[in-house]
This record gives C-alpha cells, structure tokens and sequence, in this order.
C-alpha cells in the first residue's frame, strides 16, 4: 500500500465535516471559512513514541490522546477548535494499527466538532505531529501574559493523577479499578473547553498543565512579569494520589504534568463558582513562585516539570 492508498483507506473515511470547510483532504490544501468578527488561533504538537506514549499501547488511545493534548491548547487560549491536520510518521504498514488509529481519531473528533481536513503521512520512527486550528471572538483570546498583581490564581480539577498513572506502568501490584482510573486520566484528557465562555469574559491569564503545575504557572508569570503566592493546601490532588503516595501527594501534583486541566487568573471581583474549579494563590508583585508558611510568611519554590532537554 503507498502512501496516497493509505490515507484514502484509513484517513479518508473519516467523513465528520463541518460547514466551514470549504474543501479539505484531497487538494493540496485545505480551504476553510473563518467568519469576519473571528480570530483564527493554530497550534502544532509532536508526539514522538517512547517519549510521550509508548508504542505497545492502543492504537485508538494514542490517537485520541494526541488530538486531546491539542483540543486542550484551544482550551487554554479560550478557543473553539475546529479543524486538524495529521501528520503521522509509521516505521512500516499495519493494517490493524491503523484500522484502530483511525478510529480513535474518528470518534474524537467527532466527540468535539472537529474537522480532520489533510495533512501527509511517511515512513521512519512511529510519531504523530498534529496541527490544530481555532477560533474565538476577535480580541477575546486569552494570552499568559495579562496576569495582574492582586489576580487569584486558580485550577480547573484535580492534579497528580497522570503523573501516577506513570510512575505504575511497569508495577503490577497496583489493584485493576485503580490502573483503570489512572490510565483513563493518562489516555483519555479531558481539555476545559466548557470554560471558554467564562475564560472570554473572565480570565486575564491562562495556559493547560500539561508539563506541570509548577512549570506552567511559571510560564503565566514570566509572561506577565508578576510573581504568585500559592497555598500547598489548597492545591487539588486526586484521590489516588493521597492514597498511593500521601507523603509525595504535594510533589505529584505540583511537578506531575499530563494532568491537561488549565491554570488560570482572575480579579477577585469575579469567582467561577459551580465550575469544578480551586483557587490555590494569588498574584504578587514580587517575581518568581513562593509558597505560603504555616506562619503566614512565603518560601520560593523552584519551578519543576517535564523538559525535553
């Protein structure tokens, strides 16, 4: 099977449309609809095996992970995502492999309203790069770079679970209703995009742990060259975390990453009640992250997450 018969059997079929595209696989590019009062946001993602999944999972899983990882990118800047393009790399034709990828793709995308309109496929090492595109009213994009001194720090649910998820690949003592809880985090993400709405109206600074907590807020504040103050406390650790590793539950959920829920800032004239979401601190007018004491006072914390080099 060559390259053009592959996508026509595999990637073709995957017929989900939406009226804003124009026309998509089949040309050299796609052409698409972007309405005039709109911004058009795109973001690109490479996942490479054995570094961010691992080659003898499921197909369908490694492919709905990979379009959920960028879904959350949208979800970030408070975007509606709407179309994709894949480019997937196979070290050789497994018609099995790519029957069940492509399902997974399928149902994610239609889960979410997405288009899938090109993208190439070729040979070497097993990697999946895809290109996502959104939109959101013009001017209403929310960036890292506007959070204000005095802004609450919040967290849209629970951290640590993912990085457990990890951490018990190889562990077969782990009980199969716990696996199959972590592994769902770790698979199957759940990008925020309910809170676009209130992010647009709300949020003054936003971005997805994906590398983790600690990492990504410190993003926000070098963006926005401000520092925060965050209550260890009031983080949100999933239950297994405490359950598993209570003594590191902290350390899980601060540095873990792969947990896909967003970090965000606000005024305290507003508070995203009925959201699932945990206010953990507040913007400082001092640089850098620090944590709050017992006593009152505050203690830097380094910034630690996932860095490909």
């Amino acid at each position: 099977m060559n390259e053009f018969s592959l996508i026509k059997t595999y990637f073709n079929s995957i017929r989900h449309q939406r009226v804003d595209v124009i026309f998509g696989i089949g040309d050299d590019a796609a052409c698409l609809h972007v309405p005039n009062d709109m911004d058009l946001l795109v973001s690109t993602d490479t996942l490479v095996a054995g570094v961010h999944f691992l080659s003898d999972w499921d197909p369908y899983a490694i492919a709905s992970r990979a379009l959920l990882v960028n879904i959350s990118d949208m979800a970030a800047m408070a975007a509606e995502p709407c179309w994709v393009t894949l480019a997937l790399t196979l070290p050789t034709f497994d018609e099995s492999w790519l029957k069940r990828f492509s399902a997974g793709l399928s149902d994610t995308l239609q889960a979410y309203n997405i288009a899938l309109v090109g993208g190439d496929t070729t040979r070497g090492p097993l990697s999946i790069t895809l290109t996502i595109h959104g939109v959101c009213p013009k001017g209403q994009a929310i960036r890292r770079s506007g959070a204000k001194v005095g802004d609450t720090v919040y967290v849209s649910g629970l951290l640590g679970a993912s990085a457990l998820a990890v951490s018990f690949l190889d562990d077969k003592t782990l009980d199969e209703d716990s696996r199959r809880v972590l592994m769902d985090n770790l698979l199957f993400p759940k990008p925020r995009v309910d809170l676009k709405h209130y992010l647009r109206q709300h949020a003054t600074a936003a971005i997805d742990v994906s590398d983790g907590l600690s990492a990504d807020l410190n993003h926000i504040l070098e963006s926005s060259h401000v520092g925060a103050c965050i209550d260890l406390e009031k983080i949100p650790v999933h239950p297994l975390v405490l359950a598993y590793k209570k003594e590191n539950a902290i350390e899980f959920a601060l540095n873990g990453g792969d947990d896909y829920e967003l970090c965000f800032t606000m005024s305290n004239e507003h508070e995203p009640i009925g959201l699932g979401c945990y206010p953990i601190g507040r913007i400082t007018e001092e640089g850098g992250l620090h944590a709050k004491t017992l006593i009152g006072d505050s203690v830097p914390i380094q910034a630690r997450g996932y860095c490909h080099f």
